[in-house]
């Protein structure tokens, strides 16, 4: 089973841009239109799968916002810190 991170473990992992509540992080972007964040949604859906972990994204025209927690071990893992990063690669190469 994947290991729960403690609250001062999860805080220092979050990247800039991320904020955690309880056992969920979360990334709010503002996109330049909505294909480009369908765009977005289209390369995260490829590496969530790839990772078998798979964030909740809510799109609101050309706003995305990210959540992440593992579910099935209770609280946040490593798995929604590596998969915040590979988001934020996603991000930065716009």
């Amino acid at each position: 089973m994947t290991e729960i991170l403690s609250d001062s473990e999860a805080d220092g992992r979050l990247g800039t841009g991320w904020t955690r509540s309880g056992a969920v992080i979360s990334r709010e972007v503002e996109l330049a239109s909505f294909p480009q964040a369908i765009e977005v949604v289209d390369r995260v859906a490829v590496l969530a799968e790839a990772a078998d972990h798979h964030p909740d994204i809510d799109i609101r025209w050309r706003t995305l916002t990210f959540r992440l927690s593992t579910h099935s071990a209770g609280g946040l893992t490593a798995k929604d810190f590596s998969l915040a990063a590979e988001i934020d690669a996603v991000l930065s190469s716009l």
